[in-house]
């Protein structure tokens, strides 16, 4: 399943609220953990399409076009 940036945000969103609407601080930790490995993996797989989007096949040389002849 694709999540969106949006969808996780909205997912990090609910975990907060569940965790803080918890009175007992063992019963928020479930919510907490959880809440640390989507952040965790939404960072990795925010690098991973940045170095992707970097090894895209296309190099821009610009040295080449201040050279007048």
């Amino acid at each position: 399943m694709d999540f969106t940036s949006q969808d996780i945000a909205v997912i990090e969103q609910a975990l907060q609220m569940a965790a803080r609407s918890m009175g007992d601080e063992s019963k928020a930790r479930p919510f907490c953990e959880v809440l640390l490995k989507l952040k965790a993996k939404a960072a990795a797989a925010e690098a991973l399409f940045d170095k992707s989007a970097e090894r895209d096949g296309f190099r821009f040389d610009y040295d080449d076009s201040a050279v007048i002849y």
